[in-house]
């Protein structure tokens, strides 16, 4: 009988930031691989690793795997011992990218193609993009938009990129009128992809702010697909959804040969982006009628508070029966069925977050009560609200779109 031979367990410090959605995803997918492997990991960790960045390269670990997004994480790791593997975004430019590291990119170019890609296909022919201040941090940011311009030009067709000001609490209001100015500025219709959830969020706040139609004037991707986001949005933010998990598994295959020998040297890897999940913000609809244009967008402001097709009516001025003429003669369903179908958009997207009780989400979402959202979601999905929850989260990119 042949001895055991117990594996060795290596110190590996993961240098992300857990406040980024993006990197709480990397950092998933690494102990994704760790749990379908031997490897065996004493994983070091920061909720925000810059805190703890002076000195690194002195750690004495087996290896790193950190995110070179960060211009001064590069730097400080360009001087470790012990094998590296960097996270980031993808470069044009190939001077961008580090030497000699193994690098895994998530591919700009593609997220920002299936984005644009989107939003022609929901019938648009004008585009923007919402993007950040330039900064050596913000280089990914940079990569989006040239992309964007690329894809423009392709097509022989002018966009515009605003990239407002970094957000505080000090500049908040100066942020949101430069937002809205810009905003009011742009031809209509037009869809706008924010370089991140979190820009296209402030975006949708500024329509509604300044009584933009979302998606009917505006249509509105955002790139991250943060659940958290989208609790925080009253219309349900359409987002790409990186492939930033199997990035992670990527990142940590690597390392596990560089430990065992291997040389990689300045191996890259670039990983396209698992798909979209489409939701209101995006899902424009050429409307011609004016009141059909303002009854929506009431409804997608406040249908999870359980509005009726009166109360619609009395915002859009006119009565219930000619409302609901408009909608027949427009939309081919009744007033009751948008505000039923943004419900459900919307407890769809709460149940795929995972962080609320399927009655918490029946609430949040205006059903008067756990059992009407169970008979909707059987009548109009074929399964129940639990069968949903658990297919969305047991299964990556479930229900979105797949990538190009």
């Amino acid at each position: 009988m042949m001895p055991y031979k117990k594996t060795k367990t290596h110190r590996i410090a993961l240098l992300f930031n857990a406040n980024k959605s993006f990197d709480r995803e990397i950092t998933a997918g690494i102990a994704a691989y760790l749990g379908s492997t031997r490897a065996a990991w004493d994983l070091f960790l920061e909720e925000d690793f810059r805190l703890r960045l002076a000195g690194i390269e002195r750690w004495q670990g087996d290896g790193i795997i950190a995110d070179f997004d960060d211009p001064a994480v590069a730097a400080a790791l360009s001087r470790c011992s012990v094998p590296v593997v960097a996270v980031g975004g993808s470069y044009a430019d190939e001077a961008d990218y580090p030497r000699g590291v193994p690098y895994v990119a998530t591919d700009n170019f593609k997220l920002i193609k299936l984005a644009r890609d989107h939003l022609i296909d929901v019938g648009l022919h004008r585009f923007a993009m919402f993007s950040l201040p330039k900064a050596r941090e913000n280089r990914w940011a940079q990569e989006r938009e040239n992309a964007f311009l690329s894809l423009m030009q392709e097509d022989q067709m002018e966009g515009e990129i605003f990239r407002g000001c970094e957000t505080s609490a000090s500049s908040w209001d100066e942020a949101v009128q430069g937002q809205i100015a810009w905003l009011r500025s742009l031809p209509k219709p037009i869809g706008i992809i924010g370089v991140t959830d979190a820009r296209a969020r402030q975006l949708l706040q500024a329509c509604t702010i300044a009584g933009i139609e979302v998606p009917e004037q505006v249509a509105l991707i955002g790139i991250d697909n943060d659940p958290l986001v989208r609790m925080l949005t009253r219309i349900p933010l359409s987002s790409v959804i990186q492939g930033a998990q199997e990035m992670g598994r990527t990142a940590a295959h690597l390392l596990d040969q560089m430990l065992h020998g291997v040389r990689l040297g300045g191996t890259r890897i670039q990983v396209p982006p698992a798909g979209i999940n489409v939701f209101a913000s995006s899902q424009h609809q050429p409307v011609k009628h004016p009141h059909v244009m303002r009854a929506r967008h009431f409804i997608r402001q406040y249908a999870c508070q359980g509005i009726k097709t009166h109360q619609v009516a009395e915002y859009v001025g006119v009565s219930r029966s000619s409302l609901e003429a408009y909608f027949r003669q427009e939309l081919g369903c009744s007033v009751h069925d948008v505000i039923l179908r943004f419900k459900l958009d919307a407890a769809k997207a709460g149940l795929e977050c995972g962080e609320r009780s399927i009655a918490d989400v029946a609430l949040g979402c205006g059903f008067t009560s756990t059992q009407y959202m169970h008979l909707v979601f059987k009548r109009e999905l074929g399964c129940t609200p639990r069968a949903y929850r658990d297919r969305a989260l047991g299964e990556t990119g479930a229900g979105a779109e797949a990538a190009a």
